[in-house]
Order: C-alpha cells, then structure tokens, then sequence
C-alpha cells in the first residue's frame, strides 16, 4: 500500500447533525494512539467505556463521550480501529473532528475508504461490497433482503465453494498428466471423475445465471403504458403513481416524448413509463420521434400495459387493458378499470404484483450485477470448454481460466478503475 493507504483515516459514520448521538469511526496503525490523546487512556478492547475527550493540543475539553478500542485484524476493516460515540451536535463534532485532524498521520477518509481498506485486507470481497452498496441505497424492502444477502456474503460462500472444486479439478487433471503411469493414479478413472466433477459444477454455476437481474431491482420493473392516441395512458399513469406526472388533455398527441416515473407499490419498486400514442401516419416530425422512443420503450420493457386494439397486442405477454371503463371503453376485452373513478386499480396493481414477483428475487435469494453475470458466463463458458475435450492440457488450461475467472468475480484480479467508481458511490464514513 502506498503512504496515502498506511495514514489513519476518520470520519463520521453516523447521519447527519445534529442528532442525539454521532459516531466517529477511526480505523490505522495510528487509531490506538489518538483515542489515547483524546482519553489519555486506552480502555479494553472491544468495552465501551465512558470518558471526558480533551482536545491534546491544551487539554480543553470537547464531549464526554463512550469509547470503543476494536484492535486489528479482527476489524470490519482489518486493522486497528476506534470509535467515539459522541453528542451528535454540529459543534460537538466539530470540536472532535479538528483534534483528530491536528495529530500527526490522521487525515479525514475519503469517500467509501473504510470499505475499501475492508476489501483490501480480505474482509470483504468485491461481492459483498457490491452488496453493501446497494444495501445503502435500498428504498424498497425487496431492494433491502437482496442487498442484505449479498453483503452478508451469501454468493461469495459459493463462490468459494466453486473455487475449491476447481482446485480438486485441476489438481487431478495434474495428477493424470504427471503420474498417468504411476499405479496409484488410475487413468481412467480420474478422468470420468474430473469429466463428471466439470458436468456437475457448470450445472451448479448455470443456475446463478437464473437469478434476477439487480439493475431491474435497483431501478424498478419497468412497465410500459402503450397504445394510440387518447387511450387514457396518461390518465393511467397518474393513477399508478399517485401524482400528476403527465399532462393529460383530449388533444391527440399530447405526449409526445416518453414520461418515466419511479414509484414503489407494495414495497417493489416500478418505473412506469408513459408513451406517444402509437399511429402509422403522423404529418408531426416530432411526434413520429415520440412514436419512435414509443416503440423502443415497448422493446426494453418488462411488462406492457398495452391500451389499445386487442388485434394489435405488440407481444403475446402484455396485458391488455380497457382503461376508459366509465366512457367508451365499456364492454371492451381486457381488465376493464377506470382511473378517474377508481374502478378496477386494485385488480391491475395485484396483476401488476404479481407479474413483478416473477421477475425479481424471492425470499432468501440474491440478485447478480451485470458485472457479476458477465463474470459467471466467462466461468461457465471455461468449463463447457474443458467439459468438451478429452485433452487433459486443455481441460487444465480451461480450469486455470475458470480459476481466473473466479478472480475477476471476487475482485482478485480487479481493474484499478473499476474499483475507484465502485467506492466513490459510498458515502464518507463508510
């Protein structure tokens, strides 16, 4: 680690002030040292224990706070750690922070810091993070299971698990190349189990690739509201999301750009968007543009409520709605609903629950990353690879980049990049 990494690092990692309590988090080789200049002793590891904290520099006092000594490595971040736990009030803080400050190799962490170092010492792999990440962000509580799994390390236990049996895999691909005629290392037999050991891990590693996505569950099950000219999309939006979001008016071709409008119903997390009607012929050039976005909005979505002619359903899975029950969609094929009146909402949310079930993890599962599912289809297209050749130096060059893979997923073999994104999105005193 460079000089910058070895500095001990401090921030608050509670809410913002003023609140009743304030946490400030220290985590280096010099955070011992400092709770000791602020306490002027050191208290048990891992005991809180109350003290008057005294600014070092000449002896006035700041708060009387609890203290919490957490030595290394058995640290969330793995190494020397301390906590102040503080009155939360803006002058407090203050007050604590500019001593901290002044000591010589302290400096304020920056952003996602603590995690980092956490990842840099084997705390956490780059799943867990990930995890952690999206748990921060959650707004819904299927947001909030999903991210918890994740940052729990739920993936990384199986990863690490598909780590293990490719080194026993690779270990007796090495085996029968060295000692095929060595009486202990039956040719045969050590091939069938290193073919059937690769058949049974590629099954066990496709599976993952059946979870949810996390992108749908981070940024909602997008459901698309589509149909021609004055079908009430609009309307319908506004009833979903409980607001004004789109301008409604009898003017065909009011909307002329696609409306998107988050919303969480039944804590899942929807993005709902509105849509240009839909005509062949249009002497707007704006308004084809908006027909335009209209049908590609219909290609990326989820679920299509679609508005319009049953003859016309843009694909066999949207749900047809006649959304004008109380004017002149009466007797129309479809769920029939109107959202000025309410009639039919509860009966299209349920629908539109359920559909949302299917796509997004259960109870107890996790959701995987584009990156993630990138990584794991690098993994499983290794092992197709060795599961399809009898040549044992290929078998053991396609486990060594099933291994690499491996790696990359855990972020082992991560990109510098990629990593300093992923951490800029934490917040200071994580």
């Amino acid at each position: 680690m460079s000089a910058r990494d070895d500095d001990t690092i401090f921030a608050l990692s509670s809410g913002a002030p003023p609140a009743g309590i304030a946490v400030i988090r220290m985590s280096g080789p010099q955070a011992g040292a400092a709770l000791r200049a602020l306490a002027r002793r050191l208290p048990m590891p891992r005991t809180a224990s109350l003290a008057l904290l005294k600014d070092p520099r000449d002896d006035t006092p700041l708060d009387r706070a609890l203290l919490l000594w957490l030595p290394g490595p058995a640290t969330v971040t793995g190494e020397d750690m301390a906590e102040l736990h503080c009155h939360g009030g803006r002058a407090v803080i203050a007050a604590v922070e500019d001593a901290l400050r002044a000591m010589s190799g302290l400096r304020r962490a920056e952003a996602g810091e603590f995690t980092r170092r956490a990842f840099a010492h084997g705390r956490m792999d780059l799943n867990a993070v990930e995890g952690l990440s999206d748990l921060l962000a959650a707004e819904t509580q299927g947001q909030r299971r999903a991210a918890l799994l994740m940052a729990e390390g739920h993936f990384s236990r199986r990863i690490d698990d598909w780590r293990r049996r490719l080194l026993d895999l690779g270990a007796m691909a090495e085996a029968a190349l060295d000692f095929s005629d060595e009486d202990d290392v039956p040719d045969a037999a050590i091939e069938q189990r290193i073919g059937a050991g690769i058949a049974a891990l590629a099954r066990d590693v496709a599976t993952i690739l059946a979870a949810p996505s996390a992108e749908r569950l981070r940024d909602g099950v997008r459901v698309v509201l589509a149909g021609p000219p004055n079908a009430g999309k609009s309307t319908l939006l506004n009833a979903l999301v409980g607001r004004d979001a789109a301008i409604v008016s009898d003017i065909a071709g009011t909307t002329r750009d696609r409306i998107e409008v988050p919303a969480a119903i039944g804590g899942t997390a929807f993005l709902f968007t509105d849509t240009a009607g839909l005509r062949d012929e249009t002497g707007d050039a704006i308004e084809a543009i908006g027909i335009d976005r209209a049908r590609a909005a219909l290609d990326a979505a989820d679920i299509i409520l679609w508005l319009g002619d049953p003859a016309d359903l843009p694909r066999a899975d949207a749900i047809l709605v006649a959304a004008q029950s109380d004017r002149n969609d009466a007797g129309r094929p479809g769920l029939s609903l109107s959202a000025h009146s309410g009639a039919g909402m509860d009966a299209l949310i349920d629908m539109l629950r359920t559909r949302a079930a299917a796509l997004l993890p259960g109870e107890g599962d996790y959701a995987l990353h584009a990156r993630q599912r990138q990584r794991v289809g690098q993994l499983i297209e290794h092992l197709h690879a060795a599961g399809t050749t009898s040549d044992l130096l290929v078998i053991a060059e396609d486990l060594r980049l099933a291994r690499s893979a491996i790696d990359a997923l855990t972020g082992q073999a991560g990109t510098e990049d990629m990593l300093d994104r992923l951490f800029s999105g934490f917040c200071i005193g994580k």
